[in-house]
């Protein structure tokens, strides 16, 4: 989604490590090919695919660990961030998306300028989007009037 907002052509497939072996690897050795800069990659549990991507091309891969029923996604956060030594995968937070879009869109701007500028638009936004949420939260929890203490005839301090 992320990508579509800044402007970045994306193909979206549906491909498994265990399910569409073949399908993988013909998808992974031929994402170059069709143009493909960068790789995301969904996984849940076992979370081979996108380690399994980054061994059979040479574009950047980024997985991200989708939560599942048990162990709410620390099984694929685990997989996918222990790959062995040069099959190397970014990873995003569990369930993650966004990110692992955005860092797409970092990876593609260091040779896209006109993408870069809106990438720099993009954080710009985000933090305004944070300022007002600051002012909105410091608007509702801010202190009513302060009363001061009123003193006595005799000088003591009503409450």
């Amino acid at each position: 989604e992320v990508l579509r907002e800044l402007g970045v052509e994306v193909e979206v497939r549906v491909v498994s490590a265990h399910r569409t072996p073949t399908d993988m690897v013909r998808f992974a050795q031929d994402a170059a090919g069709r143009g493909l800069r960068a790789i995301i990659a969904g996984a849940g549990g076992a979370a081979h695919l996108p380690g399994m991507l980054a061994s059979l091309t040479t574009l950047p891969v980024i997985g991200v660990p989708v939560p599942l029923r048990h162990l709410d996604g620390m099984d694929s956060l685990l997989s996918i961030v222990q790959m062995p030594a040069g099959v190397p995968v970014a990873t995003v937070g569990i369930g993650n998306a966004r990110n692992a879009g955005l860092l797409a869109a970092r990876i593609l701007a260091t040779s896209d300028p006109a993408l870069a500028e809106r990438v720099a638009a993009a954080l710009v936004a985000g933090a305004e989007r944070a300022r007002a949420m600051d002012d909105e939260v410091r608007a509702r929890t801010a202190p009513g009037p302060t009363i001061s203490p009123t003193p006595t005839p005799n000088g003591a301090v009503a409450p």
